[in-house]
């Protein structure tokens, strides 16, 4: 179950779930449309942070994406969504609902083209709208949130503080990666990989950094206690991880 940081997020929380539900139900969307993301893994139980937008992977023939976002806007408007920006070419949008009562008025809804080839998809059930979904695994999941990091300030120059909130949770967790889907998205084997990463988290990422994104994402409470010592939580992690691909040992990856 997501968890809402405060009772107004309820209702965005409803909005993603009426629309979630919708695609669910929809034989062409359901079937071209695999879930991702933080609002994913939040759903599945997979995180412990509110998630605000909709990720998809289109598994669908590229011929075929303005048939998908012609039904995809029917969809918005059978649910009172108003479009208030849009991809020219790709399936992204910027959804606007009006409830008086949320602070969160605008939800995006994205769908990323082509897949990756090592990215690996189950049928996963989402309790909360009792649907079935086609959806990353957990650990394609971890490799792309993994990715996303160095990936993300490339083409855009900035930095999301949920990712390096979310990476912390997998490892803490036990979670697995993918090493192929490292090396497809980054063109790197893990072991360099790891090293860029952990270099670049050291120079780039800032207690400011993580408290602009997370600050609205998690419980006051739970974002007090993370704010200081994620960064070096997570440094820690990726050398840990580092030391364990230079001295592997017998069942570790």
């Amino acid at each position: 179950m997501m968890i809402l940081p405060n009772k107004k997020d309820a209702i965005h929380k409803a909005w993603l779930y009426r629309l979630l539900e919708a695609i669910a139900d929809d034989r062409h969307l359901s079937r071209v449309l695999y879930f991702k993301g933080g609002t994913c893994a939040s759903m599945l139980g997979w995180l412990d942070r509110f998630s605000v937008d909709l990720d998809f992977d289109y598994a669908g023939d590229k011929k075929d994406i303005g048939q998908t976002r012609k039904m995809l806007e029917g969809l918005f408007a059978s649910l009172g969504l108003s479009v208030k920006d849009k991809s020219k070419n790709g399936i992204q949008y910027f959804l606007r609902h009006d409830d008086s009562g949320s602070d969160r008025k605008i939800l995006k809804v994205d769908a990323s083209f082509p897949l990756f080839r090592a990215s690996k998809y189950a049928p996963m059930r989402f309790l909360e709208i009792d649907r079935i979904l086609i959806c990353q695994t957990k650990e394609t999941m971890f490799s792309h949130k993994l990715a996303a990091i160095m990936d993300r300030f490339k083409k855009t120059g900035n930095i999301a503080g949920r990712d390096i909130y979310d990476i912390h949770y997998f490892f803490m967790n036990g979670f697995e990666y993918d090493a192929g889907v490292i090396k497809e998205r980054t063109g790197k084997g893990v072991k360099e990989f790891f090293s860029e990463l952990a270099d670049f988290i050291s120079k780039k990422v800032t207690e400011k950094v993580i408290s602009e994104d997370l600050n609205s994402l998690l419980p006051h409470d739970k974002f007090v206690r993370m704010r200081s010592v994620l960064k070096r939580e997570v440094m820690s992690l990726i050398k840990d991880e580092i030391k364990r691909l230079e001295h592997p040992v017998q069942g570790n990856r």
